[in-house]
């Protein structure tokens, strides 16, 4: 099967049409996002989620989170899905224009499946046919859809109004806890950064304190330890881990990890079968 790209309407309303049968990418979510599914699955892994989202659900995903996602059609059918990007200044013009406050920092769920709702389901029904015309939705346009589904969002779940209008950056956290939780996703250091709470320099400078070592190098070493373990313990195929634990290809994997522990992937789930 062949790969389709995505259909882009805007920068905030995006279609996605894929043929292929799996692709995986690794993103910092910088904004939060409304995503219907419309047909196959899609996987989304978070540090502290594993989600599938099936045809007809609806989730509700916080930005300032690392994701890795996985497309896959099923039941012969391509892989959709209508996806809002909810981006923060039509959130603060919205909070502007309807005198929206919040005073505290979002403490809830990261990953929401919103419930059944004739109302968000016809509002994305209404965009249906857009799909076969990437051209159609304008930007003024696209502004009053994502106003209309913050409507509805608060009107469905009025406690999403903390969600919806946390515009506080991350802050300091701690370093270890959170790379030990995120280590596997493949972004650039100063992704890592950012959601610690931390400019580049700081990051660099509290994570030699930490562990003595650089960022990349620290990384690499966890990915190719948890590779080890998987193969070893679990008999996992180099082929179906590689991609999940940050690496680009499977090439550059196997010879990471025979640099790493002199021999190859493949010698060592043989040795431990």
């Amino acid at each position: 099967m062949r790969k389709q790209t995505e259909n882009l309407f805007t920068d905030s309303i995006v279609y996605s049409l894929d043929t292929a049968k799996q692709t995986e990418y690794d993103n910092l979510l910088e904004e939060s996002v409304l995503l219907l599914q419309l047909s196959g699955e899609m996987t989304f892994e978070t540090s502290g989620d594993r989600i599938t989202a099936r045809p007809g659900e609806v989730y509700l995903v916080k930005k300032h989170q690392f994701v890795k996602t996985t497309k896959t059609p099923k039941n012969n059918e391509f892989y959709k899905a209508l996806m809002f990007v909810m981006k923060e200044d039509i959130l603060r013009e919205y909070a502007l224009e309807n005198q929206m406050e919040t005073k505290e920092k979002y403490r809830g769920e990261s990953n929401i499946l919103l419930p059944e709702s004739n109302y968000i389901k016809g509002f994305f029904n209404s965009l249906i046919p857009y799909t076969q015309n990437a051209k159609s939705i304008s930007h003024p346009l696209s502004i009053l859809k994502v106003k209309e589904a913050i409507e509805l969002l608060l009107q469905l779940k009025p406690d999403l109004r903390d969600f919806l209008f946390d515009f506080s950056e991350p802050h300091k956290i701690d370093l270890e806890k959170f790379m030990q939780a995120n280590f596997k996703f493949n972004v650039p250091i100063e992704n890592f950064a950012r959601l610690t709470g931390r400019s580049l320099a700081g990051f660099k400078r509290d994570f030699d304190k930490k562990f003595g070592i650089p960022p990349r190098q620290w990384l690499q070493n966890k990915r190719l330890a948890e590779a080890h373990f998987q193969i070893v313990k679990h008999n996992k195929k180099p082929s179906s881990i590689y991609l999940e634990l940050g690496f680009e290809s499977l090439s550059h994997f196997s010879y990471a990890f025979k640099k790493q522990f002199g021999y190859s992937p493949k010698a060592s789930r043989i040795q431990h079968t």
